[in-house]
């Protein structure tokens, strides 16, 4: 069944000249083909998709998108349908194919080939019910996961949340622009495209969220540095920071440069703001960001992994510093399912001594009175509270303060339904796609004694 065609498309090489047939694969065939090289974990999803784009360039846009969805959404719910697959009518990744393309297109017995027996058989897997099915199972989790959520409050509700696919999130750079003015300008966009909306994020004063995914990177808003993408929660942790104009502002762990611009917008491009990061290459990708944002105050800067002079240097004299740490990124479960397989009890383990030691080296730049936020995009303890609570202990110059006091009251106020508090007794947050609507994010915000 993996050589399975669809219909046959005919180039023409010209007048006078016959037509030659090519061969088309059919829509399963295709996203089983992406699925063979996702399978091996050697590369993150979306590139093999890119790969895949690359290399079969004659594919209309609609094309892209549902073979895209497809493949996400097999990677969502990976467990169940390999479950499943053990019963299908052909080869595993092709079964799998199926199944992503019957719960991603709008009428898949149209769309898709003409196979009775592949037909019958995800007709028979939708008869299944999920209650029947083992937690781990049901949501498609490894099973070191489905230890680490039943600990969570409400454990149900967020692995459920995890399966969907997330809204696209945008951040407004304030120094060029309004939210009010970006989104009139967005609605001329979408005035021939009424499949989709642009409304204000309701805890972010500077977001936007779109139920789709427009061709930003064609939009002059975009080309011209008013609108960045970042989901919600990121757009918070800058708040949690709060840097002043004319202040010293790091940005430790910058990466592709989010939340240095997020930063950047809040001073108003006054004082010094640091995007330090250990790879060269993110830094690079990040400075035409930088430069479409319109800021002057960004300095980007590539610092060793251990003993860089320049931290030595900016020893206690930063008013502010921020870690976003590197993580296994498992808040991020709706837009990379894949992380999922690919992360292990093995690569936490690294990265944990990771973040302790950037932590350690972060905090050594904090001036006295200054603030130093720790945060990642996982929600596994052993990451966040885990982390704080170590550092604390071995610097008791620093302090928690109640992140409470330095949320919106729109955001707070989600406690009272949910019964699951997004700042604990600590003051440590923790925000998620089920209650919140964001990635699963955390975030301690920490002083340095006055005076140290």
């Amino acid at each position: 069944m993996g050589k399975n065609v669809g219909k046959q498309s005919v180039r023409s090489k010209g007048r006078g000249q016959s037509a030659r047939a090519v061969a088309t694969p059919s829509r399963p065939a295709q996203v089983a083909a992406i699925l063979d090289e996702v399978l091996t974990w050697q590369s993150a999803a979306d590139q093999s998709v890119s790969r895949y784009f690359r290399a079969n360039k004659q594919m209309g846009s609609r094309d892209r998108a549902e073979i895209a969805a497809a493949v996400f959404d097999v990677l969502r719910h990976l467990r169940h349908y390999r479950n499943l697959a053990q019963s299908g009518p052909g080869q595993l990744t092709l079964c799998l194919a199926w199944l992503g393309l019957y719960a991603t297109l709008e009428k898949p017995r149209e769309q898709l080939p003409t196979e009775a027996s592949m037909h019958d058989w995800v007709a028979h897997c939708q008869r299944i019910s999920p209650d029947t099915l083992s937690f781990a199972v049901r949501y498609s989790l490894p099973d070191w996961l489905q230890v680490e959520i039943e600990r969570l409050p409400q454990p149900e509700s967020f692995a459920k949340a995890l399966l969907q696919s997330a809204p696209l999130d945008l951040r407004v750079n304030t120094f060029k622009s309004s939210r009010a003015n970006v989104l009139e300008q967005i609605e001329v966009l979408r005035s021939s495209q009424a499949h989709w909306q642009a409304i204000p994020t309701p805890f972010s004063e500077t977001g936007i969220r779109i139920n789709a995914n427009p061709p930003l990177e064609q939009w002059d808003l975009f080309k011209q540095g008013l609108i960045e993408v970042q989901d919600e929660g990121s757009q918070l942790l800058a708040r949690l920071l709060d840097p002043k104009r004319h202040e010293m502002v790091i940005d430790y762990c910058a990466g592709a440069g989010g939340k240095t611009l997020a930063l950047g917008a809040m001073m108003n491009s006054s004082g010094r703001l640091y995007a330090f990061d250990v790879s060269a290459s993110r830094l690079s990708k990040a400075k035409p960001r930088f430069a479409r944002s319109g800021l002057s105050n960004i300095h980007p800067v590539v610092i060793r992994p251990h003993g860089d002079d320049r931290i030595r240097r900016l020893a206690g004299k930063a008013h502010r510093v921020l870690v976003d740490a590197p993580c296994t990124g498992l808040g991020t479960l709706r837009r990379n399912p894949d992380l999922k397989w690919r992360q292990t009890p093995e690569v936490l383990e690294n990265l944990c001594r990771q973040q302790q030691a950037i932590l350690q080296q972060a905090s050594q730049c904090v001036r006295p009175g200054g603030r130093l936020v720790y945060a990642t995009c996982s929600w596994l303890t052993s990451e966040n509270e885990d982390q704080v609570d170590a550092f604390l202990k071995a610097n008791p110059d620093f302090r928690l303060i109640d992140a409470r006091e330095l949320l919106p009251e729109t955001l707070l106020e989600t406690e009272k339904t949910s019964q699951v508090p997004v700042v604990d007794s600590a003051g440590m947050i923790r925000l998620r796609p089920d209650l919140h609507g964001t990635d699963a994010f955390f975030a301690a915000v920490m002083v340095r004694d006055a005076s140290t």
